[in-house]
């Protein structure tokens, strides 16, 4: 009969030799995950069923699984039980194109997905459903439920300066959703070309093409994206000016001015991608860029780096002019934001708790950054590129064959890192410069210092340059 400390009768066989203590079930169980034999995310007994399978004190038990769980080898979880981790550096090589045991990961672009409210989402979901009237669940407004329309623009108003009202809002599957309904809307409104910032995120100059809009390139320097490459055709202009993706720079003044001056003298656009706006280490965020020109500037947020990317909830806060294009847009792709997930953002946001979790989440994030830059000062001089902000920092290289290498020699070791060539961020043919945009937010808990003393390896030797 399975017993009250493993209901589900789980089984598991280690080899733990002659010695039943706990550093022989730490070693057995090391074994077992390294070689592949307890993939990750399996579920191991209880502490009182392995016991007494083995025959041995319940304490020995629990003495090697905190251990192990110390070590980043099993996550135990209150109600969840103990598993083994998602992320671990494996004892063997892997091969180059990433098949093999699962390694650490430094790639930018996701939160810390273990960070992720869990209890406070599922509790609003069901507080919400429970008081929904039966018409929020018909279809509905394509803008969004004005319930959560509402608490963004209050959000948005109250930590980026945004000016926004429950009107101007659209809610929308994330970020890359939000663009492109924007390159379909401004494409009926007469835009052609849409300029984006030289490097750049590579999907955002795709979805934009693949709207029948051209892109045209901006270089980006310390003080970001550079407002005189605008080329005459451009009818739009995407920007990241609060923390530059990838390079890290805040827009300044003097280009925000010269931005702002061009839409107002050719009836242009700027489309504010505010992709990571709450997390600045450094001092108070820089505010939003929409807040000095609401009827010229889209401002874009999502959930996907404060909870998650896989909620698709997104937002953007429109010009007038654009509401009615963007709309139109929504309704002839079809993709809304289902009605229960709205509520339960809604709700977050109105109980504080959305502002809560991002500070337990700035808080960590600014640690790993110091973190990260402390241990690559005592491999080199350079600093990493950009402010102290976000969840990615982009290291320099000297050339795109190191770039290579790192990346090459990275998955050997079993540790992802992505590079700036490899990622396609150059828009312009045959540029030079390399680098590393190191994602210190992806790794879960449990994975941090490893995939740090991992990295300190990799770099230990490197070709590292400022550009």
């Amino acid at each position: 009969m399975p017993s009250r400390d493993n209901p589900l009768g789980l089984d598991l066989h280690i080899d733990v030799g002659g010695e039943l203590g706990s550093r022989s079930i730490e070693a057995a169980l090391r074994e077992a995950v390294t070689s592949g034999r307890l993939p990750a995310g399996t579920r191991l007994p209880g502490t009182r069923s392995l016991a007494d399978d083995l025959g041995i004190a319940r304490g020995t038990v629990v003495e090697a699984y905190a251990q192990l769980v110390a070590e980043g080898w099993l996550v135990s979880t209150t109600g969840s039980g103990t598993r083994v981790a998602e992320t671990r550096l494996p004892a063997a090589k892997t091969t180059p194109d990433g098949s093999g045991p699962r390694l650490l990961d430094l790639r930018p672009g996701r939160p810390d997905l273990s960070l992720f409210p869990h209890q406070l989402w599922a509790a609003s979901v069901k507080r919400t459903l429970a008081a929904a009237a039966g018409s929020t669940l018909d279809y509905g407004d394509p803008a969004g439920l004005r319930v959560l329309r509402e608490a963004v623009a209050t959000y948005v108003s109250r930590t980026r300066g945004v000016r926004a009202e429950a009107e101007a809002v659209v809610i929308t599957s994330g970020f890359t959703h939000g663009l492109a309904l924007l390159a379909r809307a401004l494409r009926e409104t007469g835009v052609r070309t849409i300029a984006t910032e030289d490097p750049g995120m590579p999907h955002h100059r795709r979805l934009i093409r693949g709207a029948g809009l051209a892109t045209a390139p901006l270089p980006v320097d310390p003080l970001g994206a550079d407002p005189g490459a605008i080329p005459a055709d451009a009818g739009a202009v995407l920007l990241t000016p609060s923390h530059q993706h990838p390079r890290g720079a805040v827009l300044s003044a003097e280009r925000r001015a010269a931005f702002l001056a061009w839409a107002e003298s050719c009836d242009g656009l700027l489309v504010e991608d505010d992709y990571d706006g709450e997390f600045r280490y450094d001092k108070q965020s820089i505010g939003a860029l929409q807040a000095a020109a609401p009827e010229r500037i889209v401002f874009a947020g999502s959930t996907s780096k404060a909870l998650a990317p896989g909620l698709r909830i997104g937002w953007l806060v429109l010009p007038e002019r654009l509401r009615i294009p963007v709309l139109d847009a929504v309704l002839l792709t079809g993709a809304t934001v289902a009605a229960p997930d709205q509520l339960a953002l809604a709700d977050l946001l109105e109980r504080g708790d959305y502002d809560r979790h991002v500070r337990r989440a700035r808080h960590t994030y600014q640690k790993r950054r110091a973190d990260l830059a402390a241990r690559l000062a005592t491999l080199t001089d350079v600093s990493l590129d950009g402010v102290p902000a976000g969840l990615h920092a982009l290291l320099p290289l000297a050339a795109p064959a190191e770039e290579k290498r790192l990346m090459d020699t990275g998955l050997v070791a079993g540790l992802r890192v992505q590079g700036l060539h490899a990622a396609g961020y150059w828009h312009s043919a045959g540029c030079s410069k390399a680098g590393l945009i190191l994602g210190f937010a992806t790794p879960p808990q449990h994975s941090w210092h490893p995939a740090l003393d991992a990295l300190t390896r990799l770099l230990d030797g490197a070709a590292i340059s400022p550009w």
